[in-house]
Order: structure tokens, then sequence, then C-alpha cells
């Protein structure tokens, strides 16, 4: 009984972050829960239940589903994410060959930096619409500016306050409690909408969406697989600190970076956003003792008994855009400042042109929304942006600029 209990207050840790992907790019937050929970068995089963880790809504993935829903609809864009699944279960299978320093090689902090930069960055316009009280794209207006600027801010600063100044359990919540707060501003205004929650049946099956496969979507997504990949290195070392146990060496890390794969392609096959390790989740485990992977199951199994319940997502639907704005304000430029802290921990000397070229380029491309078009396919933003950034890494001479070898 306790550890269903423990699992289920895991789940609510990573709630607020879960439920937000799909209710920024227009996907179910139901179908979300359904293979968050899912997925996190699947991981379990890979990595044999060793891993006190739960997988939810990644959102490195937000942009390009934006993205891809805009430009290929939902079931092409799913079938986008399976291949980005691929990647992980390809690259599980080059770790098991090669070893952990293959990655490195691959992906080092200065091609992995930027990338993770632009996935902010690229980003950046949606949130401040929202936060307007705008569709992402700027091009509705759906609530007053005015009021929603106010809700906006009270769901951002909720989030800061959180984040910063929360103790214990509730540091872990600053999500849940921008959306909480945000929330109850929007009722005091009166811009939620409770219909849908009254035509809602308590009981319903998820809008599973089955995927279809367009090549432009498949070129789209992979290389959007990058900077998980290596969060998911950082994600694994930071449980293993946390627990006093090396997952990296046992499961193994070709293990867990598979798990992370299967995951991300069983929740893409029924419709729901791609798995990653959660870091919320591992800082409950951190200041809960909570080690037993078992909970983790727990949490899986809650996760997919609340995708059945069709006013949950009925009622999740009804946050207005500025509470969620508000939060992806904080949100987006985190993601960027991950990306910036990528170059400054790993002290990438950008004086260097050789990694100055990288970077620079990598960011343009992204940020700007470069575009290159192979017939009737064409690479854009961050899907471009992180293959220009590894083929430059490998192109590159490694001394390249370096004065000192010439005088």
């Amino acid at each position: 009984m306790l550890h269903i209990l423990q699992g289920a207050q895991m789940l609510f840790v990573a709630f607020g972050a879960l439920v937000l992907v799909p209710l920024l790019t227009g996907l179910d937050p139901n179908v979300a829960l359904f293979g968050a929970g899912a997925g996190t068995l699947l991981f379990q089963l890979i990595t044999k239940r060793q891993v006190p880790i739960f997988l939810a809504s990644s959102f490195a993935f937000i942009a390009p589903i934006i993205v891809g829903v805009q430009n290929w609809g939902i079931p092409a864009t799913m079938g986008g994410l399976m291949a980005a699944g691929l990647v992980y279960i390809c690259l599980g299978g080059l770790i098991k060959v090669r070893g952990v320093a293959i990655i490195h090689r691959l992906l080092p902090p200065v091609v992995v930096g930027p990338v993770i930069m632009v996935i902010g960055l690229g980003l950046a316009p949606v949130a401040v619409n929202m936060a307007l009280g705008k569709t992402g794209d700027g091009a509705v207006q759906l609530i007053d500016g005015s009021i929603a600027m106010f809700i906006a801010a009270a769901s951002l600063l909720t989030t800061i306050a959180v984040s910063v100044f929360a103790k214990g359990f509730f540091k872990l919540i600053p999500i849940m409690a921008g959306i909480i707060v945000g929330y109850s501003m929007s009722l005091f205004f009166g811009v939620v909408d409770f219909t849908p929650v009254q035509q809602a049946a308590w009981l319903a099956m998820p809008a599973f969406t089955l995927p279809e496969f367009n090549l432009s979507a498949v070129l789209f997504m992979i290389p959007v697989a990058i900077a998980p990949a290596v969060e998911h290195v950082g994600d694994m070392l930071a449980i293993s600190n946390v627990t006093g146990k090396d997952y990296i060496k046992k499961p193994g890390l070709h293990r867990t970076i598979a798990g992370d794969g299967v995951a991300t392609i069983a929740a893409s096959m029924v419709g729901a956003p791609p798995n990653t390790t959660y870091s919320e989740v591992t800082g409950a485990v951190m200041l809960t003792k909570a080690f037993n992977p078992v909970i983790m199951t727990y949490t899986a199994i809650t996760a997919i008994t609340l995708a059945f319940v069709g006013k949950l997502g009925a009622l999740l639907q009804t946050i207005p855009v500025p509470v969620m704005g508000g939060i992806m304000i904080l949100l987006f430029g985190s993601i960027a400042t991950v990306g910036l802290n990528t170059l400054i921990k790993n002290q990438v000397d950008l004086n260097a042109p050789r990694n100055l070229v990288i970077v620079a380029i990598t960011l343009v491309f992204g940020i700007g929304g470069m575009a290159l078009g192979i017939g009737e396919h064409s690479l854009e933003g961050v899907s471009l942006c992180g293959i220009v950034a590894i083929l430059l890494n490998l192109v590159l001479p490694k001394d390249l600029g370096d004065t000192s070898k010439h005088s």
C-alpha cells in the first residue's frame, strides 16, 4: 500500500510538466498520460526493473511537434517521432559495440549546447504570443490582452517563486503551482469555459491516434533526437548519484537509452508525446529516499488509470493560453540556459575559431529558420541545425585557426 501511495506522489510531481507538453502541442493529455505510463513500464522491462525513474513527455520535442502538426498533421508527426525513437535504439546498439565514448565523440558539448539553445529560443515567440492571450502563431486573439498579461504574470511569478524559494517537496512542483495560481486567476476573470467538462464522460477511452509515415516528417524529426539523447546520459548520471548505484554500468547505458527509445516509439504509436526520463522525479527520489523501482511501476499504473478519466482530460484542456504562456516564458528560457550551461560547464573556448564557427552557424540556422530543400522534402529549424552542427564537428580540423601551431 505504501508503494502505491509513493507511486501516486511521484506522478503528482511529474504531472504539471507531463500534461503541459500535450496542451502546448495540440495533443490529447489523456493519451499523454497513457503514453507515459506504458512507456515507463516498457523502460522497466528493458532495464530489468533496476532504475527508479519515471518517463514522460519530453520538452525537447515541443517545438518540432508544433511545426510537425502544422505542416503534416498529428499522424505523420507521430510517424516522425517513432523514427526519433529508433535513433535512440540505434545509439544504444552503438554504445553496446563501441562504449559510451562514442556518444561524446559524435555529440560533444560544442554540438549539443547550441542545439539545446535553439530548442529553447526557437519557441520564444510562441511563449510571448500565448502570454498575450493569442494563439501560438499570434494569428488570433483568444483572450483580452490586458487580462491575459495579468494571468500570465501570476503564473510566471508563482512558478519562479516556488522554484526559487520553496522547500522540500514543494520545490519539485513549480509548474503545477504556476498552473493552479494562473487557473485561479482565470476563474476570477471569468475566462474559463467549462462546457467541455460538462460534455465529457467520467470514463472514456483516450483519443488514440495511429501514426502515418511521411518522409518529410521523418527527416525532420530524426535529428531532434540528438539533444534528448545526450540529456539522457546526464539524467542517468544524476539518478546514479542519488541512489549510489552506477546505472551506466548496470543495467548499462545501452539498455537505458534503448528503453527511452522503445518508450518513445510506444507513445508515438498511440498519439502521445515522446518520453524522456524526468529530472523532477529524480529530485523527488532524492528527497523521499524512495529508491525502489517498484514505486515507479505504481506511478506508471496510476498514469494509465487516470488516462481513462474523460473529465480529467477535458478539465486540463480548459486551461487558458495565458496560464501556459506565462510558464512557457520561464520554461523555454530555462531550456536555452541549459544549452548555454553545457558550453560553460565543459569550458568550450568560444575564442577558438573552430568552436565559434560551429556555435554561430548552429544558432543562426536554428533560430533564423533556415530551410534546405531536397526535392519536395526540406530540413529546417532544430533538425537542420542539429545535422549541420554534427557535420561541422566531424569535418572541421581540430586545430582550425590554432596559430600556435604555425608560430
